[in-house]
């Protein structure tokens, strides 16, 4: 009997609202028949799930995760993306507005509840109840859904202790509404809570809602990888008609023809043509690299100005740049399910208020006396109220609201609460090369003029070079824009990999290498060979301008490190933290690069692969990793890492990828990132403990506990008021967060 081989299959988990709810759907998969393992992630709202599909399929999974009030998308392609990314966007619409309309009825109710005058009306409690039905039976009712099907499957969260503590403060209320004569016969005052139980709504939405605006679109940067595909390509067949024809319909063989400006389609080898090609998303090097026949070509990459043919090798799935979209996609979804502190807590927190309420209730029917049920409802309710998950719920987002904020006023776009959680613990920052330390574009660094750098020979330079297609052009061109004016007598020719000659008024000019140069019979001297080497050894390329007879002048270009990058790199390395460089580029040009931005470790000549698994290794060691970069080369770096942060002039990607941005490019953010983050988790720390301290507290009071000694039993209408407190303490701490300085 044949084995049948494990299906793994990455699926997104729908309806999931909390990272408590991520591990009980994981639960419930992991325990399905066939399923060899599963994990999923709350971040990027996914399971990566291995199973035999002989004893399962995603039918049955999806049905499964069903039951517990999950959901699974079985659906795969483009039009599933399309379907979930607008779902998504529709779910975050509707929470907006239930929150707008939680709110919008929660502030007269809670003018009326807190004013006597008003609250003591004849007809207030009908007003009350009114206004709070609409926001605990109707914006409110996910969260008593969601609280039964936990405990079904026998779990807790804070959909649990928001149930229980709204609902039973409402229905107390309704009962008191109803029936106020059953505690006037017993001489006490029939108070409602209406408020208590629509705030606890609200509050708790509110955080919600401000979780899901924080949160990251990890989907789109997928998405954007997936569009760097054209959609058609132009075939050239047997008889050399063109015909044009899908992508997914290139076979290994086609002869595929590329235009000026383009992207390549697949990957290949060039049969015919030369032209140059952007392939900064594979190597991150700034120049465009020249490809002629027999040089090898890479989905995804962009022509520049020249046509050429090439034949396709890999296709489809086989692709360079679709092996970089799988890494994304692994590195995205291979993280530990991210769970919320809140979350965590309330799966203790909840049972044991849940326990002391029921505790408080029999204990008090047991010993209470005559009015032993009186006081036993009293102070099961209490309980529920004062124990509010609402401080809890407001630690974490509030202070991560004004940490993002404050983040973003200075230049820090943070995704989220994750990512600025866990940028305070690296203690290995890895950096891109080019466009991270360095501009990103070669720049003219020098030049040197052996005769008299006249107007003449100024125009003749910028003009020959404005008309080349070689990428180095530019740089020149550019440099001279405003010294020298374009002249259209010129001849051009160029001439493939030594550069371009042009004839003016009888004279003729070469722009390029020393091979140009030599073919040409123009001899170097001494000073000039001097001032070239010295150049080369600091990773400069070199382009000579001569006419027949002499070298008129020498001209380094090079991708300059940018002055904060060598302050930035400073400061991580006394704050202790070990800094690393990655590049595509060459040995010698990222020896050099490293030695003037003083990084002892560096490698080069990097694939994307290699990047992301440099990071694994890293990762392995037990380093918390924050990966720095512009590229799409290194996208799969950025999502593998624990901290990916992207340079807000780079590759929309990129940016994607990431979980913070730097809008200046200016690297010295990063120690102000780690900064944040310290301040803002020493909020969070600040918050969680006046919560805990105010249910430490407030709990046994609520319980009766001083009702033996002193005779007095909270009022619940005290402990709804305690509880308003304790969230406007927290909230108020937070705030002061947005004044600290970096």
């Amino acid at each position: 009997m044949m084995e049948t081989d494990t299906i793994k299959k990455t699926l997104p988990v729908l309806k999931m609202s909390c990272g408590a709810c991520a591990t009980s759907a994981q639960k419930i998969l992991s325990r399905q028949e066939g399923v060899t393992s599963a994990s999923v992630n709350f971040a990027t709202e996914t399971a990566q799930i291995e199973f035999d599909p002989k004893k399962t399929d995603t039918s049955k999974l999806k049905a499964a995760l069903q039951g517990a009030g999950y959901d699974l998308e079985i659906e795969e392609g483009e039009a599933s993306s399309e379907r979930l990314e607008n779902l998504h966007e529709e779910n975050y619409k509707t929470l907006k507005k239930k929150v707008t309309g939680a709110i919008a009825l929660c502030i007269p109710l809670v003018i009326i509840g807190m004013t006597p005058a008003l609250m003591h009306m004849e007809y207030s409690n009908w007003v009350m109840w009114l206004l709070s039905t609409p926001v605990v039976l109707y914006f409110g009712k996910d969260f008593f859904i969601r609280a039964y099907k936990q405990a079904k499957n026998r779990s807790f969260n804070m959909d649990t202790l928001v149930s229980l503590s709204a609902g039973t403060a409402y229905i107390y209320s309704v009962f008191n509404t109803l029936f106020p004569q059953f505690w006037h016969a017993r001489g006490l005052h029939p108070d409602v809570y209406f408020e208590a139980a629509a705030v606890v709504i609200a509050f708790v939405m509110l955080g919600k809602l401000l979780e899901e605006k924080a949160k990251g679109n990890t989907s789109s940067s997928i998405k954007k990888l997936i569009g760097l595909q054209p959609k058609t390509v132009v075939i050239i067949g047997a008889d050399g008609n063109q015909s044009e024809i899908p992508i997914a319909q290139v076979q290994i063989g086609d002869i595929v023809l590329v235009k000026p400006g383009e992207k390549i389609a697949v990957d290949g080898k060039v049969i015919q043509g030369t032209s140059f090609v952007d392939e900064s998303m594979i190597t991150g090097e700034p120049i465009a690299s020249e490809k002629k026949a027999d040089d090898k070509v890479f989905a995804g990459t962009i022509n520049q100005k020249g046509s050429f043919q090439f034949r396709a090798e890999k296709v489809g799935g086989s692709t360079l740049l679709a092996q970089i979209i799988q890494m994304v996609q692994e590195a995205q979804g291979s993280k530990a399910p991210m769970q919320k502190l809140v979350d965590k807590i309330a799966g203790i927190f909840v049972p044991i208020v849940i326990g002391i309420a029921i505790l408080c209730f029999v204990v008090w029917m047991v010993a209470g006396g005559d009015n032993a049920f009186t006081h036993a409802l009293l102070s099961f309710v209490t309980v529920l109220v004062i124990a509010c998950p609402c401080a809890l719920g407001l630690a974490t987002p509030t202070a991560i609201m004004v940490g993002i904020g404050k983040g973003a006023e200075n230049g820090i776009l943070i995704k989220d609460a994750e990512s600025l959680e866990t940028i305070q613990k690296v203690d290995t920052v890895i950096l891109d090369k080019t466009g991270t330390i360095t501009e990103g574009k070669p720049q003219i660094v020098d030049i040197k003029w052996n005769v008299e750098p006249t107007e003449a020979l100024k125009n003749v330079l910028f003009s020959i070079e404005k008309s080349s297609e070689h990428p180095l052009a530019d740089a020149v061109s550019a440099y001279f824009s405003k010294d020298a004016r374009y002249l259209n007598n010129i001849q051009i020719e160029s001439i493939t990999g030594q550069g371009i000659m042009g004839t003016h008024e009888g004279s003729k000019y070469y722009i390029g290498n020393l091979k140009l140069i030599s073919n040409a019979n123009v001899s170097l001297d001494a000073s000039t060979k001097e001032w070239i080497d010295k150049r080369l050894q600091e990773a400069n390329t070199i382009i000579l301008f001569s006419n027949e007879h002499e070298v008129l002048s020498t001209i380094a270009i090079a991708d300059k490190i940018k002055q904060t990058s060598i302050e930035a790199i400073d400061q991580l390395q006394k704050a202790g933290i070990e800094v690393y460089m990655l590049t595509g580029d060459n040995e010698q040009t990222a020896r050099s690069i490293a030695r003037q931005a003083n990084i002892g470790h560096y490698q080069a000549g990097l694939l994307p692969a290699d990047k992301t698994n440099f990071i694994k290794q890293m990762q392995a060691k037990g380093k918390i990793v924050a990966m720095v970069g512009d590229g799409i080369n290194d996208s799969a770096a950025l999502a593998q890492a624990n901290v990916g942060i992207a340079m807000g002039q780079g590759s929309d990607i990129a940016i994607d990828t990431a979980k913070m941005t730097i809008i200046s490019n200016d690297l010295t953010k990063i120690p102000q990132a780690i900064k944040l983050s310290k301040q803002t988790n020493r909020t969070i720390r600040e918050n969680l403990f006046w919560a805990f301290i105010y249910n430490l507290i407030a709990i046994p009071i609520a319980a009766g506990v001083l009702y033996p000694f002193t005779g007095f039993l909270l009022n619940p209408m005290i402990a709804g008021a305690a509880m308003a407190l304790s969230s406007v303490s927290v909230v108020s701490n937070s705030i002061i967060l947005k004044y600290k300085s970096l």
